[in-house]
């Protein structure tokens, strides 16, 4: 199945346009055939051994939320510790969630257990199946880009703060905690770039031919 030009131009546009969003959600409720739809993108990516260890926690109430950001404000608080100077001032001043302004929550998790203790391509690398809950994130992301929805990825939070806000089993790893909502605008820039927090890395200074060169020039 070939893509038109519109097409590829379009998943492009996702990809480039995609940001972290933590403070311009509204409101307004995600309809349900739009939730189904980014959740079956989620769904539909790739996964060591077809194993599909994703679940998802989809999060409304008030309370659960309340508790989700009592766990990230015990984190902040500690990443804000480590950061010194005009860096702890920067990094202070950064709205990083978005938890109880996003009217829908989604907790990505991984069953490591789920297909039995041997999976095809996880033999020589158990971590796979994480990587393919990310890949689950991604896809969702995408998706909520292309349906005109905000998302903000909640990654200062330890799993055992998750774990008792969303009662997951000490067994089920969180991937992610993302904030989900239509927002007022997406910023042309990811905010840290903008704020500068960093830069950009130049393409050029990341791409290796044949084997490792070392940093580029």
């Amino acid at each position: 199945m070939l893509f038109s030009d519109a097409e590829r131009a379009a998943v492009y546009k996702a990809i480039y346009t995609r940001r972290d969003v933590r403070g311009e959600f509204l409101p307004e409720p995600v309809p349900a055939a739009v939730l189904s739809r980014i959740l079956e993108a989620a769904h539909h990516a790739p996964s060591v051994g077809f194993m599909q260890p994703w679940d998802f926690i989809v999060v409304t109430d008030p309370e659960v939320k309340r508790r989700v950001k009592e766990g990230f404000q015990v984190a902040h608080e500690e990443a804000t510790a480590l950061f010194q100077g005009e860096r702890r001032t920067l990094y202070q001043s950064l709205k990083l969630e978005g938890i109880t302004d996003a009217p829908l929550g989604i907790c990505v998790t991984c069953d490591q257990s789920r297909t039995g203790p041997v999976v095809i391509g996880r033999t020589a690398n158990p971590e796979m199946d994480l990587y393919s809950a990310v890949c689950a994130v991604q896809n969702l992301w995408l998706a909520a880009r292309a349906e005109n929805l905000g998302v903000g990825w909640v990654s200062i939070i330890h799993h055992d703060a998750l774990r008792s806000a969303l009662g997951i089993p000490p067994e089920i790893i969180p991937i992610a905690y993302l904030c989900v909502g239509y927002v007022s605008h997406f910023h042309e820039k990811p905010e840290l770039e903008t704020a500068g927090w960093l830069p950009r890395v130049a393409m050029d200074s990341l791409v290796h031919r044949e084997r490792w060169q070392g940093e580029q020039e």
